[in-house]
C-alpha cells in the first residue's frame, strides 16, 4: 500500500488540493434548502423588510443568482393564496415567522415557524393564514419563478370549496 497525500497529513483541511473546489451557486435541493436556512437564520438580512398589508399578500424579491430567486412575503390573517403551482420550478417554502397551513389534495399541514417543505414542479397547494397572529414566509424557486398557475378548488383539499 502507498501513502497518498491524506494519508500523510492526516487532515483533509491541511491538503485543500484534494478538496472540490466550493460552488459559487446552489446547485441542488439540499443546497438550496441550505440557503434557505442560512438566510431564515440571519434575521438582519429580512426582518427590517417586512411589511403587512391587509389587503393581499405582500412580497419582496430578496435575491436572486444563477438559476434562482429569493422571495419574501407576509400574510396576515385570513389571507390566503389561491390553488396554484408553480409551472416549472421547483422551490424551497421556509416558515419565518408565525404559522400557515398548507391545503393539498392529501389533506391539510400545519407550517409553524421554522418548518421548511420542499416541492417539485408541478406540486398544487394553497396557503393560508388561519391563525390569529401574521406570518412571514421564505421562497425560493429554481429555475426562477416565471409564473405560477391557478387551480381549481377541486386540486385541493375538499374544505377548501364552498358548502352547497
Amino acid at each position: 500500500m502507498t501513502d497518498s497525500d491524506l494519508q500523510i497529513a492526516g487532515d483533509i483541511l491541511e491538503v485543500p488540493h484534494l478538496l472540490p473546489p466550493p460552488r459559487k451557486h446552489p446547485s441542488t435541493v439540499a443546497e438550496f434548502a441550505g440557503l434557505a436556512c442560512a438566510i431564515a437564520a440571519d434575521r438582519d438580512r429580512w426582518a427590517h423588510l417586512v411589511r403587512y398589508d391587509t389587503t393581499g399578500r405582500w412580497y419582496h424579491r430578496l435575491g436572486a443568482g444563477p438559476g434562482h430567486e429569493v422571495w419574501l412575503l407576509s400574510w396576515v390573517p385570513g389571507l390566503s393564496s389561491e390553488p396554484h403551482d408553480h409551472g416549472r420550478s421547483s422551490g424551497v417554502l421556509t416558515v419565518l415567522a408565525g404559522t400557515l397551513t398548507e391545503r393539498t389534495a392529501d389533506g391539510r399541514r400545519v407550517l409553524r415557524s421554522g418548518t421548511q417543505r420542499v416541492f417539485a414542479p408541478g406540486y398544487v397547494h394553497q396557503l393560508v393564514n388561519d391563525a390569529l397572529e401574521p406570518a412571514v414566509s421564505l421562497h425560493v424557486y429554481f429555475p426562477g419563478l416565471t409564473g405560477t398557475r391557478t387551480r381549481t378548488a377541486t386540486n385541493c383539499e375538499k374544505s377548501v370549496q364552498p358548502a352547497t
